[in-house]
């Protein structure tokens, strides 16, 4: 009897919860709508596409040169072998250019 009790309990809990959480949604979408068609967001939603529009070409020159710069750092020009100019730069006793990077022999 008490597990069924609980069960409605539960049951008329969530109906109740789902037709508030509905209505609360509804208002919510209603609110977003009217904000959505105001003349006044339509004109500076517009601005704001003709303005990225305008300035989209000193982006995309600007974003060129930056990976442009960012691809001559990373793979110095000229070098036939990029993984040993990579590793003559890391430090010698770094655990990933060891033959066995795991200790021998019984652990303290």
């Amino acid at each position: 009897m008490r597990k069924l009790s609980l069960l409605i309990a539960a049951a008329a809990g969530y109906v109740l919860g789902t037709r508030a959480g509905r209505e609360r949604y509804e208002q919510i979408k209603k609110a977003a709508t009217r904000v959505k068609e105001d003349p006044r967001v339509q004109e500076k939603a517009h601005q704001a596409a003709d303005l990225a529009k305008e300035k989209a070409p000193v982006v995309k020159d600007k974003v060129t040169s930056a990976a442009s710069t960012a691809a001559d750092k990373v793979t110095p020009s000229g070098s036939g072998n990029h993984r040993s100019d990579l590793e003559d730069s890391l430090n010698p006793d770094n655990v990933a250019l060891q033959d066995n990077p795991y200790p021998q022999g019984d652990l303290p």
